[in-house]
């Protein structure tokens, strides 16, 4: 952890304390080590926020944590990987993907928040998009203006 006044990092301090700096590198892969909340939420047989390693694939991640996608694996449209500020990853992208930084980064999207928002091909992509989009007209994270 770099940021110690978010509740994430303040929330695993004692553990890495008490087990290592060592140990919690060993989850995830180089710099990207150690371990996220990821709140998993949208067309999933069971929205949940779990922590993980970091670098988990994103389909093992959706698979494991929530028992797949509504419809199937092959009902995925597409996933909104690291909060709704982050650009979706269409289906085909998200089979392979590893859930890091670097990994989303190369792939032009991101991890952001780890909000993960899957949806499935019922959604009106359109419609989805244009929701955050009035949304972002007010509200801003701050990390592009």
């Amino acid at each position: 952890p770099t940021t110690v006044t978010n509740v994430e990092t303040v929330a695993v301090a004692p553990t890495i304390l008490r087990r290592g700096p060592e140990w919690f590198a060993g989850f995830g892969r180089k710099n990207n080590a150690g371990t996220k909340l990821f709140c998993i939420s949208g067309h999933v047989n069971n929205p949940i926020t779990v922590e993980e390693e970091m670098s988990i694939p994103l389909r093992e991640l959706i698979d494991k944590h929530c028992g797949g996608i509504i419809g199937g694996w092959d009902n995925l449209l597409g996933v909104i990987p690291g909060g709704s500020s982050v650009p979706v990853l269409p289906k085909h992208i998200c089979d392979d993907v590893l859930m890091d930084f670097d990994a989303l980064k190369d792939v032009q999207s991101g991890l952001g928040t780890a909000g993960v928002i899957v949806m499935n091909k019922q959604t009106d992509i359109i419609a989805a998009i244009s929701r955050l989009s009035y949304f972002y007209k007010h509200e801003s994270c701050g990390q592009c203006t």
